[in-house]
Protein backbone atom coordinates (compact mmCIF):
# COMPACT_ATOMS: atom_id res chain seq x y z
CA UNK A 1 0.00 0.00 0.00
CA UNK A 2 2.92 2.34 0.74
CA UNK A 3 4.73 1.55 -2.49
CA UNK A 4 7.71 -0.27 -0.98
CA UNK A 5 7.17 -3.50 -2.94
CA UNK A 6 6.06 -5.47 0.11
CA UNK A 7 2.45 -6.46 0.73
CA UNK A 8 1.10 -5.04 3.98
CA UNK A 9 -1.96 -4.96 6.23
CA UNK A 10 -3.19 -1.66 4.81
CA UNK A 11 -3.03 -3.17 1.33
CA UNK A 12 -5.22 -6.10 2.37
CA UNK A 13 -7.65 -3.68 4.02
CA UNK A 14 -8.02 -1.84 0.73
CA UNK A 15 -9.23 -5.10 -0.89
CA UNK A 16 -11.74 -6.14 1.77
CA UNK A 17 -14.80 -5.40 -0.37
CA UNK A 18 -13.41 -7.58 -3.15
CA UNK A 19 -12.83 -10.42 -0.67
CA UNK A 20 -16.35 -10.04 0.74
CA UNK A 21 -17.78 -10.13 -2.77
CA UNK A 22 -16.49 -13.69 -3.09
CA UNK A 23 -18.70 -14.71 -0.18
CA UNK A 24 -15.91 -14.79 2.42
CA UNK A 25 -16.96 -14.59 6.06
CA UNK A 26 -13.54 -15.25 7.60
CA UNK A 27 -10.11 -13.99 6.53
CA UNK A 28 -7.02 -15.99 7.50
CA UNK A 29 -3.90 -13.86 7.15
CA UNK A 30 -0.38 -15.24 7.10
CA UNK A 31 2.24 -14.11 9.67
CA UNK A 32 2.86 -10.41 10.15
CA UNK A 33 4.95 -10.70 13.32
CA UNK A 34 8.49 -9.37 13.71
CA UNK A 35 10.68 -11.70 11.68
CA UNK A 36 14.02 -12.07 9.87
CA UNK A 37 11.81 -13.31 7.01
CA UNK A 38 13.92 -16.35 6.17
CA UNK A 39 10.74 -18.46 6.02
CA UNK A 40 8.28 -15.81 4.85
CA UNK A 41 7.33 -14.81 8.38
CA UNK A 42 6.96 -18.29 9.88
CA UNK A 43 10.28 -17.59 11.62
CA UNK A 44 9.03 -15.32 14.40
CA UNK A 45 11.36 -13.18 16.51
CA UNK A 46 8.57 -11.46 18.51
CA UNK A 47 4.95 -12.66 18.63
CA UNK A 48 3.68 -9.38 20.09
CA UNK A 49 5.12 -6.98 17.53
CA UNK A 50 4.09 -6.27 13.95
CA UNK A 51 7.00 -6.31 11.54
CA UNK A 52 7.46 -2.78 10.11
CA UNK A 53 7.39 -4.25 6.61
CA UNK A 54 3.73 -5.13 7.14
CA UNK A 55 2.56 -2.10 9.10
CA UNK A 56 1.87 -1.15 12.68
CA UNK A 57 -0.28 -2.51 15.47
CA UNK A 58 -2.82 0.22 14.70
CA UNK A 59 -3.09 -1.14 11.14
CA UNK A 60 -4.03 -4.58 12.46
CA UNK A 61 -6.68 -3.13 14.76
CA UNK A 62 -8.14 -1.01 11.96
CA UNK A 63 -8.09 -4.00 9.60
CA UNK A 64 -10.02 -6.15 12.07
CA UNK A 65 -12.61 -3.41 12.58
CA UNK A 66 -13.06 -2.80 8.85
CA UNK A 67 -13.45 -6.51 8.16
CA UNK A 68 -16.05 -6.82 10.90
CA UNK A 69 -18.05 -3.91 9.45
CA UNK A 70 -18.27 -5.88 6.20
CA UNK A 71 -19.40 -9.05 7.96
CA UNK A 72 -16.04 -10.83 8.11
CA UNK A 73 -13.96 -12.13 11.00
CA UNK A 74 -10.15 -12.26 11.08
CA UNK A 75 -8.06 -15.23 12.21
CA UNK A 76 -4.28 -15.14 12.43
CA UNK A 77 -1.42 -17.64 12.56
CA UNK A 78 -0.52 -19.06 15.97
CA UNK A 79 3.11 -20.11 15.59
CA UNK A 80 4.17 -21.91 18.75
CA UNK A 81 5.90 -25.04 17.48
CA UNK A 82 9.12 -23.10 16.89
CA UNK A 83 10.58 -19.59 16.79
CA UNK A 84 13.30 -17.91 14.80
CA UNK A 85 16.83 -18.39 16.12
CA UNK A 86 16.88 -14.57 16.22
CA UNK A 87 14.19 -14.58 18.92
CA UNK A 88 15.45 -13.09 22.22
CA UNK A 89 14.38 -16.30 23.97
CA UNK A 90 16.80 -18.37 21.89
CA UNK A 91 19.56 -15.80 22.06
CA UNK A 92 19.33 -15.88 25.85
CA UNK A 93 18.97 -19.66 25.97
CA UNK A 94 22.15 -20.38 24.02
CA UNK A 95 24.36 -18.24 26.26
CA UNK A 96 24.29 -20.41 29.35
CA UNK A 97 22.84 -23.69 30.64
CA UNK A 98 21.76 -21.67 33.68
CA UNK A 99 19.73 -19.22 31.63
CA UNK A 100 16.02 -19.19 32.57
CA UNK A 101 15.36 -19.43 28.83
CA UNK A 102 17.43 -22.58 28.32
CA UNK A 103 14.41 -24.75 29.05
CA UNK A 104 12.37 -22.88 26.41
CA UNK A 105 13.98 -25.04 23.72
CA UNK A 106 14.94 -28.70 23.21
CA UNK A 107 18.65 -29.50 23.66
CA UNK A 108 20.79 -32.64 23.49
CA UNK A 109 24.40 -33.66 23.82
CA UNK A 110 24.08 -35.87 20.72
CA UNK A 111 22.14 -36.01 17.47
CA UNK A 112 21.21 -39.71 17.59
CA UNK A 113 17.72 -39.36 16.14
CA UNK A 114 16.33 -40.93 12.99
CA UNK A 115 13.32 -38.57 12.84
CA UNK A 116 13.20 -37.32 9.23
CA UNK A 117 13.24 -33.53 8.81
CA UNK A 118 10.24 -31.81 7.25
CA UNK A 119 12.35 -30.62 4.34
CA UNK A 120 14.45 -33.56 3.09
CA UNK A 121 16.95 -32.42 0.51
CA UNK A 122 17.21 -29.09 2.33
CA UNK A 123 17.86 -30.21 5.90
CA UNK A 124 19.77 -33.41 6.72
CA UNK A 125 18.69 -33.74 10.34
CA UNK A 126 16.30 -32.36 12.94
CA UNK A 127 19.31 -31.51 15.12
CA UNK A 128 21.94 -28.80 14.63
CA UNK A 129 25.00 -27.98 16.69
CA UNK A 130 25.21 -24.57 18.35
CA UNK A 131 28.76 -23.50 19.18
CA UNK A 132 27.74 -20.94 21.76
CA UNK A 133 25.41 -23.31 23.59
CA UNK A 134 27.77 -26.26 23.31
CA UNK A 135 24.83 -28.55 22.53
CA UNK A 136 22.57 -29.66 19.72
CA UNK A 137 19.15 -28.03 19.41
CA UNK A 138 16.12 -29.60 17.77
CA UNK A 139 14.38 -28.11 14.72
CA UNK A 140 11.68 -30.06 12.93
CA UNK A 141 11.69 -27.48 10.16
CA UNK A 142 14.62 -25.25 9.11
CA UNK A 143 17.76 -25.00 11.24
CA UNK A 144 17.02 -21.32 11.84
CA UNK A 145 13.70 -22.34 13.48
CA UNK A 146 14.47 -24.05 16.82
CA UNK A 147 11.62 -26.07 18.34
CA UNK A 148 10.01 -24.83 21.53
CA UNK A 149 9.87 -27.06 24.60
CA UNK A 150 6.11 -27.22 25.03
CA UNK A 151 6.39 -29.19 28.27
CA UNK A 152 7.90 -26.14 29.96
CA UNK A 153 5.45 -24.23 32.22
CA UNK A 154 7.27 -21.00 31.36
CA UNK A 155 6.75 -21.57 27.61
CA UNK A 156 3.08 -22.39 28.21
CA UNK A 157 2.71 -19.09 30.07
CA UNK A 158 4.27 -17.25 27.12
CA UNK A 159 1.81 -18.95 24.76
CA UNK A 160 -1.10 -17.91 26.97
CA UNK A 161 0.13 -14.31 26.85
CA UNK A 162 0.34 -14.41 23.04
CA UNK A 163 -3.20 -15.80 22.69
CA UNK A 164 -4.75 -13.32 25.12
CA UNK A 165 -2.88 -10.37 23.61
CA UNK A 166 -4.34 -10.93 20.14
CA UNK A 167 -7.82 -11.86 21.38
CA UNK A 168 -7.95 -8.58 23.29
CA UNK A 169 -7.13 -6.75 20.06
CA UNK A 170 -10.12 -8.35 18.35
CA UNK A 171 -8.96 -11.36 16.35
CA UNK A 172 -11.64 -14.05 16.08
CA UNK A 173 -9.38 -17.06 16.29
CA UNK A 174 -6.18 -18.72 15.22
CA UNK A 175 -4.82 -21.10 12.62
CA UNK A 176 -2.58 -23.40 14.63
CA UNK A 177 0.52 -24.06 12.56
CA UNK A 178 2.08 -27.56 12.62
CA UNK A 179 -0.54 -28.80 15.10
CA UNK A 180 0.37 -32.48 14.92
CA UNK A 181 4.05 -31.69 15.48
CA UNK A 182 3.44 -29.46 18.47
CA UNK A 183 1.18 -32.00 20.18
CA UNK A 184 4.00 -34.52 19.87
CA UNK A 185 6.38 -32.00 21.44
CA UNK A 186 3.88 -31.30 24.24
CA UNK A 187 3.75 -35.05 24.90
CA UNK A 188 7.54 -35.44 25.02
CA UNK A 189 7.45 -37.42 21.79
CA UNK A 190 4.01 -39.01 22.29
CA UNK A 191 1.39 -37.33 20.11
CA UNK A 192 -1.61 -38.59 22.09
CA UNK A 193 -0.13 -37.58 25.41
CA UNK A 194 0.37 -34.08 24.03
CA UNK A 195 -3.26 -33.48 23.08
CA UNK A 196 -3.73 -31.77 26.44
CA UNK A 197 -2.21 -28.62 24.97
CA UNK A 198 -5.14 -28.29 22.53
CA UNK A 199 -7.61 -28.55 25.39
CA UNK A 200 -5.65 -25.98 27.35
CA UNK A 201 -5.69 -23.48 24.49
CA UNK A 202 -9.34 -24.15 23.74
CA UNK A 203 -10.35 -23.39 27.35
CA UNK A 204 -8.26 -20.23 27.38
CA UNK A 205 -9.74 -18.99 24.11
CA UNK A 206 -13.33 -19.72 25.11
CA UNK A 207 -12.91 -17.93 28.42
CA UNK A 208 -11.94 -14.77 26.55
CA UNK A 209 -14.19 -15.12 23.50
CA UNK A 210 -16.63 -18.06 23.30
CA UNK A 211 -17.16 -17.39 19.59
CA UNK A 212 -13.47 -17.51 18.63
CA UNK A 213 -12.24 -20.52 16.64
CA UNK A 214 -9.15 -22.72 16.67
CA UNK A 215 -8.28 -24.11 13.24
CA UNK A 216 -5.52 -26.71 13.10
CA UNK A 217 -3.01 -27.76 10.46
CA UNK A 218 -3.24 -31.52 10.95
CA UNK A 219 -1.88 -34.00 8.41
CA UNK A 220 -2.53 -37.43 9.97
CA UNK A 221 -4.25 -40.71 9.15
CA UNK A 222 -7.97 -40.20 8.71
CA UNK A 223 -9.00 -42.07 11.87
CA UNK A 224 -6.63 -39.94 13.98
CA UNK A 225 -8.60 -36.76 13.20
CA UNK A 226 -11.00 -37.69 16.00
CA UNK A 227 -8.20 -37.07 18.50
CA UNK A 228 -7.82 -33.50 17.30
CA UNK A 229 -11.52 -32.70 17.63
CA UNK A 230 -11.80 -34.55 20.94
CA UNK A 231 -15.26 -34.16 22.47
CA UNK A 232 -15.59 -30.68 21.00
CA UNK A 233 -12.93 -29.57 23.49
CA UNK A 234 -9.86 -29.34 21.24
CA UNK A 235 -9.89 -27.93 17.69
CA UNK A 236 -13.05 -26.41 16.21
CA UNK A 237 -11.88 -26.94 12.63
CA UNK A 238 -9.27 -29.24 11.12
CA UNK A 239 -7.65 -28.71 7.74
CA UNK A 240 -8.57 -31.82 5.78
CA UNK A 241 -5.32 -33.01 4.19
CA UNK A 242 -6.83 -36.48 3.80
CA UNK A 243 -9.56 -35.34 1.44
CA UNK A 244 -7.28 -32.92 -0.38
CA UNK A 245 -4.94 -35.73 -1.43
CA UNK A 246 -7.73 -37.91 -2.76
CA UNK A 247 -9.25 -34.98 -4.60
CA UNK A 248 -6.12 -34.95 -6.73
CA UNK A 249 -6.20 -38.71 -7.18
CA UNK A 250 -9.76 -38.32 -8.54
CA UNK A 251 -8.73 -35.38 -10.68
CA UNK A 252 -5.78 -37.27 -12.16
CA UNK A 253 -7.80 -40.45 -12.79
CA UNK A 254 -10.86 -38.49 -14.00
CA UNK A 255 -13.08 -40.50 -11.72
CA UNK A 256 -15.14 -39.56 -8.67
CA UNK A 257 -14.45 -42.95 -7.05
CA UNK A 258 -11.24 -42.09 -5.09
CA UNK A 259 -12.78 -38.93 -3.66
CA UNK A 260 -16.06 -40.67 -2.93
CA UNK A 261 -14.26 -43.47 -1.09
CA UNK A 262 -12.24 -40.92 0.89
CA UNK A 263 -15.41 -39.10 1.95
CA UNK A 264 -16.88 -42.43 3.13
CA UNK A 265 -13.86 -43.02 5.38
CA UNK A 266 -13.95 -39.57 6.97
CA UNK A 267 -14.88 -39.41 10.62
CA UNK A 268 -17.96 -37.44 11.69
CA UNK A 269 -16.78 -34.40 13.68
CA UNK A 270 -18.50 -33.57 16.98
CA UNK A 271 -21.32 -31.02 16.99
CA UNK A 272 -20.09 -27.46 16.38
CA UNK A 273 -16.92 -28.82 14.74
CA UNK A 274 -16.12 -29.48 11.09
CA UNK A 275 -13.41 -29.96 8.50
CA UNK A 276 -11.92 -27.19 6.38
CA UNK A 277 -11.33 -28.12 2.72
CA UNK A 278 -9.21 -26.44 0.07
CA UNK A 279 -7.78 -27.00 -3.40
CA UNK A 280 -4.26 -25.60 -3.00
CA UNK A 281 -2.54 -23.94 -0.07
CA UNK A 282 0.66 -21.92 0.29
CA UNK A 283 2.82 -25.04 0.67
CA UNK A 284 3.51 -28.04 -1.53
CA UNK A 285 0.72 -30.42 -2.51
CA UNK A 286 1.64 -33.16 -0.03
CA UNK A 287 0.97 -36.70 -1.30
CA UNK A 288 2.25 -38.65 1.70
CA UNK A 289 -0.21 -41.13 3.15
CA UNK A 290 -1.71 -42.39 -0.12
CA UNK A 291 -0.62 -45.52 -1.97
CA UNK A 292 2.59 -45.38 -3.98
CA UNK A 293 0.60 -46.23 -7.10
CA UNK A 294 -1.80 -43.31 -6.60
CA UNK A 295 1.05 -40.99 -5.66
CA UNK A 296 2.99 -41.83 -8.79
CA UNK A 297 -0.09 -41.43 -10.97
CA UNK A 298 -0.74 -37.94 -9.58
CA UNK A 299 2.92 -36.99 -10.02
CA UNK A 300 2.99 -38.29 -13.60
CA UNK A 301 -0.18 -36.37 -14.40
CA UNK A 302 0.45 -33.03 -12.72
CA UNK A 303 4.22 -32.88 -12.13
CA UNK A 304 5.94 -34.78 -14.93
CA UNK A 305 9.11 -32.67 -14.68
CA UNK A 306 11.53 -33.08 -11.78
CA UNK A 307 11.53 -29.32 -11.08
CA UNK A 308 7.82 -29.56 -10.26
CA UNK A 309 8.50 -31.90 -7.32
CA UNK A 310 9.72 -30.97 -3.85
CA UNK A 311 10.74 -32.62 -0.55
CA UNK A 312 10.36 -36.11 -2.07
CA UNK A 313 6.65 -36.03 -1.27
CA UNK A 314 4.76 -33.37 -3.17
CA UNK A 315 4.14 -30.92 -5.97
CA UNK A 316 5.12 -27.25 -5.97
CA UNK A 317 2.59 -26.00 -8.50
CA UNK A 318 -0.62 -24.02 -8.42
CA UNK A 319 -3.87 -25.54 -9.59
CA UNK A 320 -4.23 -23.57 -12.85
CA UNK A 321 -0.96 -24.74 -14.46
CA UNK A 322 -1.71 -28.32 -13.42
CA UNK A 323 -4.92 -28.07 -15.46
CA UNK A 324 -3.32 -26.12 -18.33
CA UNK A 325 -5.37 -23.06 -17.41
CA UNK A 326 -8.63 -24.68 -18.54
CA UNK A 327 -11.34 -22.40 -17.05
CA UNK A 328 -14.02 -25.10 -17.24
CA UNK A 329 -11.95 -27.60 -15.26
CA UNK A 330 -10.93 -24.92 -12.77
CA UNK A 331 -14.56 -23.92 -12.24
CA UNK A 332 -15.47 -27.59 -11.87
CA UNK A 333 -12.83 -28.03 -9.15
CA UNK A 334 -14.25 -25.11 -7.21
CA UNK A 335 -17.78 -26.46 -7.60
CA UNK A 336 -16.60 -29.70 -6.00
CA UNK A 337 -14.80 -27.80 -3.24
CA UNK A 338 -17.90 -25.84 -2.31
CA UNK A 339 -20.00 -29.04 -2.31
CA UNK A 340 -17.85 -31.03 0.10
CA UNK A 341 -18.86 -31.50 3.74
CA UNK A 342 -17.14 -28.80 5.77
CA UNK A 343 -15.97 -25.23 5.24
CA UNK A 344 -14.31 -24.21 1.95
CA UNK A 345 -11.02 -22.32 2.09
CA UNK A 346 -9.97 -20.18 -0.86
CA UNK A 347 -6.39 -19.08 -1.44
CA UNK A 348 -5.59 -15.73 -3.03
CA UNK A 349 -5.20 -15.90 -6.80
CA UNK A 350 -6.95 -19.23 -7.34
CA UNK A 351 -10.13 -17.39 -8.24
CA UNK A 352 -8.47 -15.90 -11.32
CA UNK A 353 -6.31 -18.89 -12.24
CA UNK A 354 -2.91 -17.57 -11.17
CA UNK A 355 0.16 -19.57 -12.12
CA UNK A 356 3.44 -20.46 -10.44
CA UNK A 357 7.09 -19.56 -10.93
CA UNK A 358 9.20 -22.72 -10.99
CA UNK A 359 12.36 -20.62 -11.19
CA UNK A 360 11.88 -19.91 -7.49
CA UNK A 361 13.09 -22.43 -4.91
CA UNK A 362 11.01 -24.86 -2.88
CA UNK A 363 7.49 -23.65 -1.95
CA UNK A 364 8.22 -20.10 -3.05
CA UNK A 365 7.12 -21.11 -6.55
CA UNK A 366 3.47 -20.81 -5.41
CA UNK A 367 3.92 -17.66 -3.30
CA UNK A 368 4.15 -14.95 -5.93
CA UNK A 369 2.47 -11.51 -5.59
CA UNK A 370 -1.25 -11.18 -6.25
CA UNK A 371 -2.07 -10.05 -9.79
CA UNK A 372 -4.61 -7.25 -9.43
CA UNK A 373 -4.22 -5.48 -12.79
CA UNK A 374 -2.43 -5.54 -16.12
CA UNK A 375 -0.51 -2.35 -15.43
CA UNK A 376 3.16 -2.38 -14.41
CA UNK A 377 3.68 -4.37 -11.25
CA UNK A 378 0.31 -6.05 -11.59
CA UNK A 379 -1.34 -3.58 -9.20
CA UNK A 380 0.57 -5.19 -6.33
CA UNK A 381 2.77 -2.17 -5.63
CA UNK A 382 3.84 1.11 -7.20
CA UNK A 383 7.46 0.17 -6.51
CA UNK A 384 9.86 -1.00 -9.19
CA UNK A 385 9.02 -4.71 -9.68
CA UNK A 386 12.72 -5.44 -9.19
CA UNK A 387 12.23 -4.38 -5.55
CA UNK A 388 9.18 -6.58 -4.90
CA UNK A 389 9.40 -8.91 -1.91
CA UNK A 390 8.98 -11.76 -4.39
CA UNK A 391 9.11 -11.77 -8.20
CA UNK A 392 5.77 -11.21 -9.91
CA UNK A 393 4.95 -13.50 -12.84
CA UNK A 394 5.62 -11.30 -15.86
CA UNK A 395 6.06 -13.82 -18.68
CA UNK A 396 4.36 -16.90 -20.04
CA UNK A 397 0.65 -17.79 -20.17
CA UNK A 398 0.07 -16.80 -16.51
CA UNK A 399 1.73 -13.39 -16.67
CA UNK A 400 -0.01 -10.60 -14.80
CA UNK A 401 -0.67 -8.71 -18.03
CA UNK A 402 -3.01 -11.56 -19.03
CA UNK A 403 -4.22 -13.05 -15.72
CA UNK A 404 -5.46 -10.40 -13.31
CA UNK A 405 -8.49 -9.32 -11.28
CA UNK A 406 -9.28 -6.17 -13.25
CA UNK A 407 -9.67 -7.98 -16.56
CA UNK A 408 -11.55 -10.86 -14.94
CA UNK A 409 -14.12 -8.50 -13.43
CA UNK A 410 -14.83 -7.03 -16.86
CA UNK A 411 -15.79 -10.37 -18.41
CA UNK A 412 -18.98 -11.97 -17.08
CA UNK A 413 -17.94 -15.43 -18.23
CA UNK A 414 -14.54 -15.30 -16.55
CA UNK A 415 -13.37 -17.87 -14.01
CA UNK A 416 -13.62 -15.19 -11.32
CA UNK A 417 -17.31 -14.56 -11.94
CA UNK A 418 -18.03 -18.29 -12.03
CA UNK A 419 -16.36 -18.74 -8.66
CA UNK A 420 -18.16 -15.72 -7.20
CA UNK A 421 -21.46 -17.30 -8.31
CA UNK A 422 -20.48 -20.68 -6.84
CA UNK A 423 -19.37 -19.14 -3.54
CA UNK A 424 -22.48 -17.03 -3.14
CA UNK A 425 -24.73 -19.99 -3.95
CA UNK A 426 -22.88 -21.99 -1.31
CA UNK A 427 -23.45 -19.21 1.25
CA UNK A 428 -27.21 -19.77 0.91
CA UNK A 429 -26.78 -23.30 2.31
CA UNK A 430 -24.78 -23.08 5.56
CA UNK A 431 -25.90 -26.59 6.49
CA UNK A 432 -23.37 -27.96 3.98
CA UNK A 433 -20.70 -27.46 6.63
CA UNK A 434 -22.20 -29.66 9.32
CA UNK A 435 -25.41 -31.35 8.12
CA UNK A 436 -25.62 -35.17 7.97
CA UNK A 437 -25.24 -36.48 4.44
CA UNK A 438 -25.13 -39.64 2.37
CA UNK A 439 -23.38 -40.34 -0.92
CA UNK A 440 -25.36 -41.31 -4.01
CA UNK A 441 -23.75 -42.96 -7.02
CA UNK A 442 -24.93 -41.67 -10.39
CA UNK A 443 -23.96 -44.08 -13.16
CA UNK A 444 -23.59 -42.02 -16.30
CA UNK A 445 -21.62 -43.36 -19.24
CA UNK A 446 -18.83 -45.68 -18.05
CA UNK A 447 -17.42 -43.47 -15.34
CA UNK A 448 -19.01 -43.10 -11.92
CA UNK A 449 -20.14 -39.67 -10.84
CA UNK A 450 -21.32 -38.86 -7.36
CA UNK A 451 -23.65 -36.68 -5.36
CA UNK A 452 -24.00 -35.69 -1.73
CA UNK A 453 -27.52 -35.75 -0.33
CA UNK A 454 -27.86 -33.61 2.79
CA UNK A 455 -30.66 -33.88 5.29
CA UNK A 456 -31.35 -31.11 7.73
CA UNK A 457 -34.85 -29.84 8.35
CA UNK A 458 -36.44 -27.74 7.12
CA UNK A 459 -34.27 -27.93 3.99
CA UNK A 460 -32.90 -30.82 1.95
CA UNK A 461 -30.77 -30.51 -1.14
CA UNK A 462 -28.50 -32.43 -3.49
CA UNK A 463 -24.99 -31.42 -4.54
CA UNK A 464 -23.74 -33.23 -7.59
CA UNK A 465 -20.05 -34.05 -7.93
CA UNK A 466 -19.37 -34.10 -11.70
CA UNK A 467 -17.12 -36.69 -13.27
CA UNK A 468 -14.53 -34.22 -14.59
Amino acid sequence: MNGDGCGDIAGIAAKLRYIRRMGATVIWITPFYLTPFLDEGYDVSDHLQVDPRFGKLADIIAFIEQARELGMQVIIELLIQHTSDAHPWFQQARRSPASPYRDYYIWSDNDDDDTPPMFPGVEKSVWSWDDEAGQYYRHMFYRHEPDLNLTSPAVLKEIENIILFWLKLGVSGFRLDAASHLTKQAGSGDEKKGLWILEHMRRLIEQRNPDAILLGEVDVDVEVYKDYFGNNDRLHLVLNFWLNKYFYVSLARKSARPLRNAVKKMIVPPDSCCFANWLRNHDELDLEGISQKDKQFVLDTFAPDEEMNVYQRGIRRRLAPMLNGDPKRLAFCHAVLFSLPGVPVMRYGDEIGMGDDLELEERYAVRTPMQWAGSQGGGFSAADPEKFIAPIIDHGPYRYQKINVADSLLHRNSLLHRIIDIANTRSEFPEIAVAPFRLITLNHDARPAGAVHRKRDPQRHLDRLPRG
